[in-house]
């Protein structure tokens, strides 16, 4: 089975002076082991998840594995809407969550016992999924961080990168923007995902595009708000 991806749920990257309004990435894998979602988001952009799995004519049924970059609120909360799906998230990442660094103030509250919930599977090292789909370590933004690297005919090398490389900026300057490991382990993250990947889907842009050895992208990055 050809392995394809789509955006469902569209982050940005948008902050105010103090927090932040940005919204994660979802992408919905196509693959051999039944459908996959990386990252899941948190509340604002609950009702936009279950359209865009609407959109392809699923359900949070469907889905048979949701995979967690790390365990920042924005990249997990709304796991509660998958109880049948197997939730794959590091082991380091795991124990991170318990003792996070004392800047890190975005692991929500009791993750580790919602998670528990669930089918959960604790990764370690780098390993495949299924054919063409391939899951490694990324670490710097959080220590325990892991990315997708797809195998598709169409595009190449995808890598879902979450915010192991969150937006363009990381991607111009191949420097890590915020860590809570170490911007040096970023950074090396950054620059084995730009040598690797033909397309990259960051935690928080549209999809970059390699072109003539740089990252472009076509997409705008949205935010429509409505006054009521």
């Amino acid at each position: 089975m050809t392995v394809e991806y789509k955006i469902i749920a569209h982050g940005n990257n948008l902050r105010l002076r103090s927090g932040f309004l940005a919204l994660a990435n979802a992408t919905l894998i196509t693959c051999d082991a039944g459908p996959i979602l990386f990252d899941v988001g948190h509340y604002c952009n609950r009702v936009t998840l279950l359209e865009g799995l609407a959109a392809q004519n699923m359900t949070p049924q469907d889905v048979k594995a949701v995979f967690l970059s790390h365990l920042h609120f924005d990249h997990c909360n709304n796991v509660d809407l998958f109880p049948n799906a197997k939730i794959l998230v590091s082991q380091r990442e795991w124990e991170y969550a318990s003792n996070p660094h004392e800047n890190d103030m975005y692991i929500p509250w009791m993750v580790k016992e919602q998670l528990c919930k669930h089918d959960l599977e604790l990764i370690d090292g780098e390993n495949r999924i299924t054919e063409g789909v391939h899951y490694f370590p990324a670490p710097g933004h959080t220590p325990g961080s892991f990315a997708l690297k797809l195998d598709t005919k169409k595009s190449g090398c995808v890598v879902i990168a979450g915010d192991a490389l969150k937006y363009p900026k990381e991607a111009i300057a191949q420097k890590c923007d915020m860590a809570f490991d170490t911007i040096a382990k970023g950074t090396a993250t950054i620059k084995r995902i730009l040598e690797m990947a033909d397309r990259i889907i960051p935690g928080h842009f549209p999809e970059l595009i390699k072109r003539d050895d740089h990252f472009t992208w076509e997409d705008a990055a949205e935010l429509p708000l409505i006054v009521r």
